[in-house]
Protein backbone atom coordinates (compact mmCIF):
# COMPACT_ATOMS: atom_id res chain seq x y z
CA UNK A 1 0.00 0.00 0.00
CA UNK A 2 1.20 3.51 -0.78
CA UNK A 3 1.48 5.70 2.29
CA UNK A 4 -0.30 9.01 2.56
CA UNK A 5 2.70 11.08 1.44
CA UNK A 6 3.02 8.96 -1.70
CA UNK A 7 -0.68 9.28 -2.52
CA UNK A 8 -0.51 13.05 -2.03
CA UNK A 9 2.57 13.20 -4.27
CA UNK A 10 0.74 11.25 -6.99
CA UNK A 11 -2.23 13.65 -6.84
CA UNK A 12 0.10 16.64 -7.07
CA UNK A 13 1.89 15.03 -10.03
CA UNK A 14 -1.43 14.58 -11.82
CA UNK A 15 -2.19 18.28 -11.26
CA UNK A 16 1.20 19.25 -12.68
CA UNK A 17 0.78 17.05 -15.77
CA UNK A 18 -2.73 18.41 -16.35
CA UNK A 19 -1.35 21.93 -16.10
CA UNK A 20 1.41 21.12 -18.62
CA UNK A 21 -1.26 19.69 -20.89
CA UNK A 22 -3.30 22.90 -20.62
CA UNK A 23 -6.34 21.26 -19.05
CA UNK A 24 -9.30 22.99 -17.46
CA UNK A 25 -8.16 24.92 -14.34
CA UNK A 26 -11.06 23.48 -12.33
CA UNK A 27 -9.88 19.94 -13.07
CA UNK A 28 -6.34 20.83 -12.03
CA UNK A 29 -7.63 22.45 -8.86
CA UNK A 30 -9.65 19.34 -7.98
CA UNK A 31 -6.52 17.23 -7.65
CA UNK A 32 -4.74 19.89 -5.62
CA UNK A 33 -7.73 20.21 -3.30
CA UNK A 34 -7.82 16.43 -2.89
CA UNK A 35 -4.14 16.42 -1.96
CA UNK A 36 -4.77 19.19 0.55
CA UNK A 37 -7.72 17.34 2.07
CA UNK A 38 -5.60 14.26 2.69
CA UNK A 39 -2.79 16.40 4.11
CA UNK A 40 -5.05 17.93 6.76
CA UNK A 41 -6.67 14.63 7.81
CA UNK A 42 -5.12 13.09 10.92
CA UNK A 43 -5.46 9.49 9.74
CA UNK A 44 -3.16 7.32 7.64
CA UNK A 45 -4.39 5.91 4.34
CA UNK A 46 -5.13 2.54 5.95
CA UNK A 47 -7.60 4.21 8.29
CA UNK A 48 -9.49 6.26 5.67
CA UNK A 49 -12.25 3.96 4.46
CA UNK A 50 -13.88 6.47 2.10
CA UNK A 51 -11.73 9.33 0.74
CA UNK A 52 -14.85 10.76 -0.91
CA UNK A 53 -16.26 11.58 2.53
CA UNK A 54 -13.54 14.19 3.08
CA UNK A 55 -14.33 17.78 2.25
CA UNK A 56 -12.47 18.75 -0.93
CA UNK A 57 -12.44 15.27 -2.47
CA UNK A 58 -14.97 14.60 -5.21
CA UNK A 59 -16.14 11.37 -6.78
CA UNK A 60 -13.52 11.38 -9.57
CA UNK A 61 -10.53 12.13 -7.36
CA UNK A 62 -11.78 9.62 -4.75
CA UNK A 63 -11.69 6.91 -7.43
CA UNK A 64 -8.10 7.83 -8.28
CA UNK A 65 -7.14 7.72 -4.59
CA UNK A 66 -8.78 4.32 -4.10
CA UNK A 67 -6.94 3.00 -7.16
CA UNK A 68 -3.62 4.32 -5.83
CA UNK A 69 -4.22 2.65 -2.47
CA UNK A 70 -5.38 -0.65 -3.98
CA UNK A 71 -2.82 -1.03 -6.79
CA UNK A 72 0.03 1.37 -6.03
CA UNK A 73 -0.51 3.27 -9.27
CA UNK A 74 -3.04 5.37 -11.17
CA UNK A 75 -4.14 4.85 -14.76
CA UNK A 76 -4.80 8.59 -15.02
CA UNK A 77 -1.22 9.35 -14.01
CA UNK A 78 0.21 6.61 -16.22
CA UNK A 79 -1.73 7.93 -19.24
CA UNK A 80 -0.52 11.47 -18.58
CA UNK A 81 3.08 10.30 -18.34
CA UNK A 82 2.67 8.59 -21.71
CA UNK A 83 1.10 11.67 -23.27
CA UNK A 84 3.41 14.37 -21.94
CA UNK A 85 7.03 14.36 -23.20
CA UNK A 86 9.22 12.77 -20.54
CA UNK A 87 11.67 15.67 -20.34
CA UNK A 88 9.05 18.42 -20.11
CA UNK A 89 8.47 18.26 -16.32
CA UNK A 90 12.22 18.83 -15.79
CA UNK A 91 11.69 22.40 -17.01
CA UNK A 92 9.96 23.06 -13.68
CA UNK A 93 13.44 23.05 -12.13
CA UNK A 94 14.32 26.24 -13.99
CA UNK A 95 13.74 29.43 -11.98
CA UNK A 96 10.81 31.48 -13.23
CA UNK A 97 9.01 28.62 -14.98
CA UNK A 98 5.79 27.25 -13.57
CA UNK A 99 3.28 24.83 -15.04
CA UNK A 100 1.27 27.45 -16.91
CA UNK A 101 4.27 28.99 -18.62
CA UNK A 102 5.69 25.61 -19.59
CA UNK A 103 2.29 24.62 -21.00
CA UNK A 104 2.38 27.71 -23.21
CA UNK A 105 5.91 26.91 -24.39
CA UNK A 106 4.91 23.33 -25.12
CA UNK A 107 1.64 24.04 -26.89
CA UNK A 108 2.63 27.14 -28.87
CA UNK A 109 6.34 26.60 -29.56
CA UNK A 110 6.69 22.82 -29.41
CA UNK A 111 9.15 22.98 -26.52
CA UNK A 112 9.60 19.47 -25.09
CA UNK A 113 12.96 19.63 -23.28
CA UNK A 114 15.92 21.84 -22.38
CA UNK A 115 17.42 21.70 -25.87
CA UNK A 116 14.24 22.75 -27.65
CA UNK A 117 13.68 25.50 -25.07
CA UNK A 118 17.21 26.80 -25.62
CA UNK A 119 16.71 26.83 -29.38
CA UNK A 120 13.39 28.66 -29.03
CA UNK A 121 15.16 31.28 -26.89
CA UNK A 122 18.04 31.63 -29.34
CA UNK A 123 15.54 32.07 -32.18
CA UNK A 124 13.80 34.85 -30.25
CA UNK A 125 10.47 33.00 -30.28
CA UNK A 126 10.05 32.88 -26.50
CA UNK A 127 10.20 36.66 -26.08
CA UNK A 128 7.29 37.01 -28.52
CA UNK A 129 4.93 35.01 -26.30
CA UNK A 130 2.51 36.79 -23.98
CA UNK A 131 3.79 36.63 -20.42
CA UNK A 132 7.42 36.48 -21.46
CA UNK A 133 9.78 39.12 -22.84
CA UNK A 134 13.37 39.73 -23.83
CA UNK A 135 14.61 39.74 -20.22
CA UNK A 136 12.75 36.50 -19.49
CA UNK A 137 14.34 34.95 -22.55
CA UNK A 138 17.83 36.01 -21.46
CA UNK A 139 17.28 34.69 -17.92
CA UNK A 140 16.07 31.37 -19.30
CA UNK A 141 19.17 31.01 -21.48
CA UNK A 142 21.35 31.68 -18.46
CA UNK A 143 19.41 29.18 -16.34
CA UNK A 144 19.68 26.51 -19.05
CA UNK A 145 23.44 26.98 -19.32
CA UNK A 146 23.82 26.72 -15.54
CA UNK A 147 21.60 23.63 -15.44
CA UNK A 148 23.65 21.89 -18.12
CA UNK A 149 26.95 22.39 -16.27
CA UNK A 150 27.65 19.21 -14.34
CA UNK A 151 28.84 20.05 -10.84
CA UNK A 152 32.35 18.82 -10.12
CA UNK A 153 30.97 16.96 -7.11
CA UNK A 154 27.49 15.65 -6.42
CA UNK A 155 25.71 15.44 -3.05
CA UNK A 156 25.45 12.19 -1.14
CA UNK A 157 21.64 12.34 -1.31
CA UNK A 158 21.93 11.96 -5.09
CA UNK A 159 24.70 9.35 -5.05
CA UNK A 160 23.61 7.03 -2.22
CA UNK A 161 20.39 5.75 -3.86
CA UNK A 162 22.34 4.95 -7.04
CA UNK A 163 25.03 3.17 -5.03
CA UNK A 164 22.44 1.09 -3.20
CA UNK A 165 20.72 0.23 -6.49
CA UNK A 166 24.06 -0.93 -7.93
CA UNK A 167 24.62 -3.06 -4.82
CA UNK A 168 21.28 -4.76 -5.44
CA UNK A 169 22.42 -5.53 -9.00
CA UNK A 170 25.75 -6.98 -7.87
CA UNK A 171 23.87 -9.22 -5.44
CA UNK A 172 22.09 -10.80 -8.42
CA UNK A 173 25.21 -11.72 -10.38
CA UNK A 174 26.21 -15.33 -9.73
CA UNK A 175 29.90 -14.77 -10.48
CA UNK A 176 30.20 -12.20 -7.66
CA UNK A 177 31.71 -13.74 -4.54
CA UNK A 178 31.61 -10.53 -2.49
CA UNK A 179 31.07 -6.83 -3.17
CA UNK A 180 31.09 -3.52 -1.30
CA UNK A 181 31.04 0.23 -1.73
CA UNK A 182 34.42 1.91 -1.52
CA UNK A 183 35.87 5.39 -2.02
CA UNK A 184 34.18 8.57 -0.90
CA UNK A 185 30.75 7.06 -0.42
CA UNK A 186 32.08 4.45 1.99
CA UNK A 187 33.82 7.19 3.95
CA UNK A 188 30.43 8.97 3.90
CA UNK A 189 31.69 12.18 2.33
CA UNK A 190 28.97 14.78 1.77
CA UNK A 191 30.02 15.51 -1.82
CA UNK A 192 31.76 13.17 -4.28
CA UNK A 193 32.85 12.90 -7.90
CA UNK A 194 32.01 9.28 -8.65
CA UNK A 195 31.20 5.86 -7.20
CA UNK A 196 33.59 3.01 -6.42
CA UNK A 197 32.96 -0.68 -5.81
CA UNK A 198 35.26 -3.56 -4.99
CA UNK A 199 34.11 -6.94 -6.33
CA UNK A 200 35.66 -10.27 -5.36
CA UNK A 201 35.31 -12.76 -8.21
CA UNK A 202 37.07 -15.58 -10.02
CA UNK A 203 35.36 -14.60 -13.27
CA UNK A 204 35.63 -10.83 -13.96
CA UNK A 205 34.21 -11.19 -17.47
CA UNK A 206 31.01 -12.78 -16.19
CA UNK A 207 30.63 -9.95 -13.68
CA UNK A 208 31.23 -7.35 -16.38
CA UNK A 209 28.62 -9.02 -18.59
CA UNK A 210 26.14 -9.00 -15.72
CA UNK A 211 26.75 -5.31 -15.06
CA UNK A 212 26.17 -4.49 -18.72
CA UNK A 213 22.97 -6.50 -18.78
CA UNK A 214 21.43 -5.18 -15.56
CA UNK A 215 22.50 -1.52 -15.25
CA UNK A 216 21.25 1.36 -17.41
CA UNK A 217 24.56 2.45 -18.96
CA UNK A 218 25.20 5.53 -21.09
CA UNK A 219 28.74 4.49 -22.00
CA UNK A 220 31.61 2.20 -21.02
CA UNK A 221 34.81 4.18 -20.67
CA UNK A 222 37.06 1.28 -19.72
CA UNK A 223 36.92 -2.48 -19.41
CA UNK A 224 39.58 -5.03 -18.48
CA UNK A 225 40.36 -7.99 -16.24
CA UNK A 226 40.87 -5.89 -13.11
CA UNK A 227 38.69 -2.83 -13.69
CA UNK A 228 35.54 -1.68 -15.43
CA UNK A 229 34.36 1.92 -15.63
CA UNK A 230 30.84 2.77 -16.74
CA UNK A 231 28.96 6.03 -17.20
CA UNK A 232 25.42 5.81 -15.87
CA UNK A 233 22.47 6.95 -17.94
CA UNK A 234 21.31 9.49 -15.33
CA UNK A 235 20.95 13.28 -15.26
CA UNK A 236 24.65 13.81 -14.47
CA UNK A 237 26.18 10.77 -16.20
CA UNK A 238 27.89 9.57 -13.05
CA UNK A 239 31.07 7.53 -13.45
CA UNK A 240 31.26 4.19 -11.60
CA UNK A 241 34.47 2.20 -11.11
CA UNK A 242 34.34 -1.53 -10.43
CA UNK A 243 37.59 -3.11 -9.20
CA UNK A 244 37.73 -6.87 -9.75
CA UNK A 245 39.95 -8.77 -7.31
CA UNK A 246 40.53 -12.37 -6.30
CA UNK A 247 38.52 -13.32 -3.19
CA UNK A 248 41.64 -13.63 -1.00
CA UNK A 249 42.63 -10.03 -1.86
CA UNK A 250 39.25 -8.49 -1.03
CA UNK A 251 40.12 -7.05 2.40
CA UNK A 252 43.30 -5.26 1.28
CA UNK A 253 41.67 -4.07 -1.95
CA UNK A 254 38.69 -2.78 0.01
CA UNK A 255 41.01 -0.82 2.28
CA UNK A 256 43.09 0.44 -0.64
CA UNK A 257 40.15 1.71 -2.68
CA UNK A 258 38.34 3.20 0.32
CA UNK A 259 41.14 5.73 0.89
CA UNK A 260 41.47 8.58 1.48
CA UNK A 261 44.70 9.40 -0.35
CA UNK A 262 46.30 10.84 2.81
CA UNK A 263 45.22 7.86 4.91
CA UNK A 264 46.73 5.44 2.39
CA UNK A 265 49.97 7.42 2.25
CA UNK A 266 50.26 7.26 6.05
CA UNK A 267 49.54 3.52 6.05
CA UNK A 268 52.21 2.94 3.39
CA UNK A 269 54.72 4.82 5.55
CA UNK A 270 53.83 2.56 8.46
CA UNK A 271 54.40 -0.48 6.25
CA UNK A 272 57.70 0.90 4.98
CA UNK A 273 58.97 1.10 8.56
CA UNK A 274 58.39 -2.67 8.77
CA UNK A 275 60.12 -3.25 5.42
CA UNK A 276 56.77 -3.99 3.84
CA UNK A 277 54.60 -2.39 1.17
CA UNK A 278 50.83 -2.22 0.78
CA UNK A 279 48.90 -2.60 -2.46
CA UNK A 280 45.38 -3.63 -3.39
CA UNK A 281 46.67 -7.21 -3.70
CA UNK A 282 48.00 -7.54 -0.17
CA UNK A 283 50.99 -6.70 2.03
CA UNK A 284 54.36 -7.62 0.54
CA UNK A 285 57.08 -8.57 3.03
CA UNK A 286 60.33 -7.53 1.36
CA UNK A 287 62.52 -9.75 3.58
CA UNK A 288 60.77 -12.96 2.52
CA UNK A 289 59.00 -11.97 -0.70
CA UNK A 290 55.74 -13.28 0.79
CA UNK A 291 52.48 -11.52 -0.16
CA UNK A 292 50.16 -11.54 2.85
CA UNK A 293 46.41 -11.49 2.46
CA UNK A 294 43.79 -11.00 5.18
CA UNK A 295 40.30 -12.32 5.76
CA UNK A 296 39.08 -9.00 7.18
CA UNK A 297 40.13 -5.37 7.35
CA UNK A 298 40.45 -5.80 11.11
CA UNK A 299 43.11 -8.45 10.55
CA UNK A 300 44.84 -6.10 8.09
CA UNK A 301 45.00 -3.29 10.67
CA UNK A 302 45.98 -5.69 13.47
CA UNK A 303 48.99 -6.75 11.39
CA UNK A 304 50.28 -3.19 11.87
CA UNK A 305 49.46 -3.22 15.61
CA UNK A 306 46.45 -0.98 15.07
CA UNK A 307 42.86 -1.21 16.18
CA UNK A 308 40.50 -1.38 13.21
CA UNK A 309 40.01 2.14 11.84
CA UNK A 310 36.40 2.84 10.83
CA UNK A 311 36.13 3.93 7.18
CA UNK A 312 34.37 7.19 8.11
CA UNK A 313 37.52 8.52 9.81
CA UNK A 314 40.14 7.36 7.29
CA UNK A 315 41.06 10.90 6.30
CA UNK A 316 44.79 11.00 7.05
CA UNK A 317 44.48 13.07 10.20
CA UNK A 318 45.13 11.42 13.56
CA UNK A 319 43.28 8.13 13.12
CA UNK A 320 46.43 5.97 12.83
CA UNK A 321 47.95 7.50 15.96
CA UNK A 322 44.74 6.89 17.92
CA UNK A 323 44.33 3.33 16.60
CA UNK A 324 47.87 2.54 17.75
CA UNK A 325 47.08 3.56 21.32
CA UNK A 326 43.50 2.50 22.04
CA UNK A 327 40.37 0.85 20.71
CA UNK A 328 38.26 3.21 18.60
CA UNK A 329 34.71 2.97 19.96
CA UNK A 330 32.53 5.14 17.75
CA UNK A 331 28.75 5.04 17.90
CA UNK A 332 27.08 2.17 16.06
CA UNK A 333 23.48 1.61 15.02
CA UNK A 334 23.07 -0.92 17.82
CA UNK A 335 23.74 1.88 20.34
CA UNK A 336 20.70 3.90 19.26
CA UNK A 337 17.82 3.59 21.71
CA UNK A 338 15.51 6.27 20.35
CA UNK A 339 14.58 8.67 17.59
CA UNK A 340 13.79 12.09 19.01
CA UNK A 341 12.33 13.83 15.95
CA UNK A 342 9.52 12.47 13.77
CA UNK A 343 6.18 13.48 12.27
CA UNK A 344 2.76 11.87 11.97
CA UNK A 345 -0.55 12.42 10.19
CA UNK A 346 -1.33 15.05 12.81
CA UNK A 347 0.85 17.41 10.74
CA UNK A 348 2.55 16.43 7.47
CA UNK A 349 3.54 12.84 8.18
CA UNK A 350 2.26 9.77 6.34
CA UNK A 351 1.48 7.51 9.32
CA UNK A 352 -0.36 7.75 12.62
CA UNK A 353 1.27 8.05 16.04
CA UNK A 354 0.57 4.38 16.71
CA UNK A 355 2.02 3.27 13.37
CA UNK A 356 5.21 5.28 13.88
CA UNK A 357 5.49 3.99 17.44
CA UNK A 358 5.09 0.37 16.40
CA UNK A 359 7.69 0.80 13.64
CA UNK A 360 10.17 2.27 16.13
CA UNK A 361 9.36 -0.42 18.69
CA UNK A 362 10.02 -3.09 16.07
CA UNK A 363 13.45 -1.53 15.52
CA UNK A 364 14.23 -2.24 19.16
CA UNK A 365 13.97 1.34 20.40
CA UNK A 366 13.08 1.93 24.05
CA UNK A 367 11.19 5.18 23.40
CA UNK A 368 10.49 7.90 20.82
CA UNK A 369 9.50 11.55 20.71
CA UNK A 370 6.51 12.54 18.56
CA UNK A 371 7.32 16.04 17.34
CA UNK A 372 4.80 17.31 14.81
CA UNK A 373 4.99 20.83 13.43
CA UNK A 374 3.70 23.86 15.30
CA UNK A 375 0.77 26.08 14.41
CA UNK A 376 2.54 28.77 12.33
CA UNK A 377 3.76 26.25 9.76
CA UNK A 378 0.37 26.03 8.09
CA UNK A 379 1.82 24.50 4.92
CA UNK A 380 2.68 21.45 7.07
CA UNK A 381 -0.71 21.39 8.83
CA UNK A 382 0.89 22.60 12.07
CA UNK A 383 -0.90 21.91 15.33
CA UNK A 384 -2.88 24.47 17.26
CA UNK A 385 -2.81 24.30 21.04
CA UNK A 386 -6.12 22.42 21.00
CA UNK A 387 -4.89 19.79 18.54
CA UNK A 388 -1.59 19.45 20.39
CA UNK A 389 -3.48 18.65 23.60
CA UNK A 390 -5.68 16.17 21.72
CA UNK A 391 -2.57 14.48 20.36
CA UNK A 392 -1.19 14.25 23.89
CA UNK A 393 -4.35 12.45 24.96
CA UNK A 394 -3.86 9.93 22.15
CA UNK A 395 -0.24 9.40 23.19
CA UNK A 396 -1.28 8.80 26.80
CA UNK A 397 -3.84 6.20 25.66
CA UNK A 398 -1.16 4.40 23.68
CA UNK A 399 1.37 4.54 26.52
CA UNK A 400 -1.15 2.77 28.73
CA UNK A 401 -0.92 -0.23 26.39
CA UNK A 402 2.91 -0.55 26.54
CA UNK A 403 5.12 -2.04 29.23
CA UNK A 404 8.32 -2.12 27.16
CA UNK A 405 8.16 1.15 25.25
CA UNK A 406 7.30 4.81 25.81
CA UNK A 407 6.14 7.68 23.63
CA UNK A 408 7.07 11.20 24.73
CA UNK A 409 4.68 13.94 23.66
CA UNK A 410 6.63 16.68 21.94
CA UNK A 411 6.57 19.25 19.17
CA UNK A 412 8.86 20.78 16.58
CA UNK A 413 8.15 24.43 17.34
CA UNK A 414 8.91 27.24 14.92
CA UNK A 415 11.20 30.06 15.94
CA UNK A 416 9.34 32.90 14.29
CA UNK A 417 10.99 35.66 12.22
CA UNK A 418 10.69 38.20 15.04
CA UNK A 419 12.45 35.84 17.45
CA UNK A 420 9.35 34.82 19.37
CA UNK A 421 8.36 31.18 19.81
CA UNK A 422 5.23 29.63 18.36
CA UNK A 423 3.70 28.67 21.71
CA UNK A 424 3.53 30.26 25.14
CA UNK A 425 5.45 28.80 28.08
CA UNK A 426 2.12 27.68 29.54
CA UNK A 427 1.65 25.42 26.51
CA UNK A 428 5.26 24.24 26.40
CA UNK A 429 5.29 23.11 30.02
CA UNK A 430 2.56 20.60 29.16
CA UNK A 431 4.91 18.81 26.75
CA UNK A 432 7.61 16.24 27.42
CA UNK A 433 10.05 17.28 24.71
CA UNK A 434 10.24 20.57 22.80
CA UNK A 435 12.31 20.99 19.66
CA UNK A 436 12.87 24.50 18.31
CA UNK A 437 13.67 25.09 14.65
CA UNK A 438 13.86 27.79 11.98
CA UNK A 439 11.77 27.11 8.89
CA UNK A 440 11.21 30.62 7.49
CA UNK A 441 13.00 33.91 6.69
CA UNK A 442 16.36 32.32 5.91
CA UNK A 443 17.66 35.54 4.34
CA UNK A 444 17.79 37.46 7.62
CA UNK A 445 21.19 38.78 8.70
CA UNK A 446 23.34 36.95 11.24
CA UNK A 447 22.41 39.22 14.15
CA UNK A 448 18.70 38.57 13.63
CA UNK A 449 19.18 34.84 13.08
CA UNK A 450 21.23 34.55 16.26
CA UNK A 451 18.66 36.52 18.23
CA UNK A 452 16.08 33.95 17.15
CA UNK A 453 18.30 31.00 18.12
CA UNK A 454 19.33 32.61 21.41
CA UNK A 455 15.69 33.10 22.38
CA UNK A 456 15.05 29.42 21.78
CA UNK A 457 18.18 28.32 23.67
CA UNK A 458 17.24 30.42 26.69
CA UNK A 459 13.72 29.04 26.90
CA UNK A 460 13.68 26.50 29.76
CA UNK A 461 11.34 24.16 27.89
CA UNK A 462 13.35 23.88 24.67
CA UNK A 463 15.47 20.72 24.81
CA UNK A 464 16.83 20.53 21.26
CA UNK A 465 17.61 22.77 18.28
CA UNK A 466 16.78 20.89 15.07
CA UNK A 467 18.78 21.08 11.80
CA UNK A 468 20.66 24.06 13.24
CA UNK A 469 21.91 25.66 9.99
CA UNK A 470 19.03 24.84 7.65
CA UNK A 471 21.43 23.72 4.93
CA UNK A 472 20.65 21.41 2.03
CA UNK A 473 23.85 19.71 0.87
CA UNK A 474 24.64 20.82 -2.66
CA UNK A 475 21.47 22.93 -2.67
CA UNK A 476 21.31 25.79 -0.20
CA UNK A 477 23.78 27.14 2.34
CA UNK A 478 21.12 27.68 4.97
CA UNK A 479 20.79 30.74 7.14
CA UNK A 480 23.68 32.81 8.45
CA UNK A 481 24.56 31.16 11.77
CA UNK A 482 27.40 31.95 14.12
CA UNK A 483 27.83 28.28 14.91
CA UNK A 484 30.50 28.72 17.58
CA UNK A 485 28.15 31.11 19.40
CA UNK A 486 25.34 28.57 19.00
CA UNK A 487 27.53 25.82 20.44
CA UNK A 488 28.48 28.01 23.41
CA UNK A 489 24.83 28.85 23.98
CA UNK A 490 23.83 25.19 23.83
CA UNK A 491 26.47 24.31 26.44
CA UNK A 492 25.48 27.18 28.75
CA UNK A 493 21.77 26.31 28.64
CA UNK A 494 22.07 22.51 28.53
CA UNK A 495 20.26 22.39 25.19
CA UNK A 496 21.02 19.57 22.77
CA UNK A 497 21.91 20.15 19.11
CA UNK A 498 20.71 17.88 16.32
CA UNK A 499 22.46 15.90 13.66
CA UNK A 500 19.59 15.51 11.21
CA UNK A 501 20.03 12.13 9.52
CA UNK A 502 18.22 13.06 6.31
CA UNK A 503 20.79 12.69 3.51
CA UNK A 504 19.85 16.07 2.11
CA UNK A 505 20.65 17.76 5.42
CA UNK A 506 23.18 15.90 7.63
CA UNK A 507 22.96 19.05 9.68
CA UNK A 508 25.17 19.70 11.69
CA UNK A 509 28.25 18.99 9.55
CA UNK A 510 31.05 16.84 11.07
CA UNK A 511 33.42 19.74 11.81
CA UNK A 512 30.75 21.44 13.93
CA UNK A 513 29.69 18.20 15.59
CA UNK A 514 33.30 17.73 16.66
CA UNK A 515 33.46 21.26 18.09
CA UNK A 516 30.19 20.72 19.96
CA UNK A 517 31.50 17.39 21.29
CA UNK A 518 34.72 19.03 22.51
CA UNK A 519 32.67 21.78 24.19
CA UNK A 520 30.63 19.18 26.06
CA UNK A 521 27.35 19.84 24.24
CA UNK A 522 24.82 17.01 24.11
CA UNK A 523 24.04 15.93 20.54
CA UNK A 524 21.24 13.84 19.04
CA UNK A 525 21.00 11.87 15.80
CA UNK A 526 17.41 12.08 14.55
CA UNK A 527 15.72 11.09 11.31
CA UNK A 528 13.04 13.80 11.16
CA UNK A 529 10.99 10.96 9.67
CA UNK A 530 7.76 11.80 7.88
CA UNK A 531 7.10 8.14 7.02
CA UNK A 532 8.01 4.74 8.45
CA UNK A 533 10.68 3.98 5.86
CA UNK A 534 12.46 7.24 6.75
CA UNK A 535 13.19 5.83 10.20
CA UNK A 536 15.84 3.77 8.39
CA UNK A 537 17.75 7.00 7.69
CA UNK A 538 19.17 6.57 11.18
CA UNK A 539 21.98 4.50 9.62
CA UNK A 540 23.04 7.56 7.63
CA UNK A 541 22.99 9.73 10.72
CA UNK A 542 25.14 7.21 12.56
CA UNK A 543 27.70 7.25 9.72
CA UNK A 544 27.77 11.06 9.81
CA UNK A 545 28.22 10.94 13.60
CA UNK A 546 31.13 8.54 13.20
CA UNK A 547 32.86 11.00 10.84
CA UNK A 548 32.86 13.40 13.79
CA UNK A 549 34.29 10.73 16.12
CA UNK A 550 31.11 10.67 18.21
CA UNK A 551 30.66 7.95 20.82
CA UNK A 552 27.41 6.77 22.44
CA UNK A 553 28.10 8.95 25.49
CA UNK A 554 27.89 12.06 23.32
CA UNK A 555 24.38 11.31 22.03
CA UNK A 556 21.02 12.01 23.61
CA UNK A 557 19.29 9.14 21.88
CA UNK A 558 21.80 6.60 23.16
CA UNK A 559 20.46 7.25 26.66
CA UNK A 560 18.28 4.67 28.37
CA UNK A 561 14.71 5.58 29.23
CA UNK A 562 15.76 6.36 32.80
CA UNK A 563 18.64 8.54 31.62
CA UNK A 564 16.32 10.38 29.25
CA UNK A 565 13.88 11.07 32.07
CA UNK A 566 16.73 12.57 34.07
CA UNK A 567 17.76 14.75 31.13
CA UNK A 568 14.21 16.03 30.65
CA UNK A 569 13.93 16.98 34.32
CA UNK A 570 16.92 19.29 34.05
CA UNK A 571 15.85 22.93 34.00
Amino acid sequence: MLNKKQVIKALEDIAVYLELKGENPFKISAYRKAAGALETDDRSMGNIDDPGSLKGIGKGTAQVINELVATGESQVLNDLREEIPAELPKLLRLPGLGGKKIAKLYQLLGVIDLNSLKQACLDGRVSQLEGFGKKSEEKLLQAIDEYNVRPERLPIAYMMPMAEKIESVLARIDAVDRYAKAGSIRRFKEMMKDLDFVVATDDPQAVADGIKALIDIHDISGEGETKMTIILNDDYQVSVDFRFVAPQAFATAWHHFTGSKDHNVNMRQLAKAKNESISEYGVLQHDTGELLSFVTEQAFFNHFDLDEIPPEVREGRHEIEVAGQEAIKLVQSMDIKSDCHMHTTWSDGAFTVEEMAEAARNKGYEYIMITDHSKSLRVANGLTETRLRQQREEIERLNATYNDFHIYAGVEMDILPDGSLDYSDDMLQELDFVIAAIHTSFAQDRTTIMKRLDNALQNPYVKLIAHPTGRIIGGRKGYDVDIEHLIDGAWETGTALELNANLNRLDLAPEWLAKARDRGVTLAVNTDAHAIDMLDDMRYGVSAARRAWLEPTHLLNCKTRQEMDAFLKQS
